[in-house]
């Protein structure tokens, strides 16, 4: 097992790390749109903080020496399913090859408040 840590994601705020690697597979906790260096929400927009949240995971990834290509299952929770049409075309714009599983969700509320948040498992290139 490894833990995955950049400084290019944003610190965790909560009792937990940003990823794990576990048997070729990252798990990577819910990512909201924090800026990683000054930690306020980046955004007012579901777009806007959509952009910020893949960023994020992007860093995170790229911590684990993997991409977005190699996501196999995200899960998406949103504030306001009216918001999925936009969201959506944000979040389609980070994955080039085969899409991921997913699951979308409207939550009642999110950390700091935001719009989105996400989470994803994928595969490493190595362990």
């Amino acid at each position: 097992m490894k833990i995955i840590q950049t400084d290019q994601a944003p610190k965790a705020i909560g009792p937990y790390v940003q990823g794990k690697v576990v048997n070729g597979f990252l798990f990577a906790s819910g990512q909201v749109p924090l800026d990683p260096e000054s930690g306020a929400v980046v955004g007012t927009t579901i777009s806007e903080q959509t952009t910020q949240v893949l960023k994020n995971i992007a860093a995170i990834l790229k911590a684990a020496d993997t991409d977005f290509d190699n996501i196999v299952k995200t899960t998406c929770f949103l504030k306001n399913m009216e918001d999925f049409a936009a969201f959506n075309e944000v979040y389609a714009t980070a994955f080039q090859a085969d899409l991921p599983a997913r699951s979308a969700v409207e939550v009642a509320r999110l950390p700091k408040d935001v719009l989105v948040e996400i989470e994803i498992i994928a595969a490493v290139k190595s362990v």
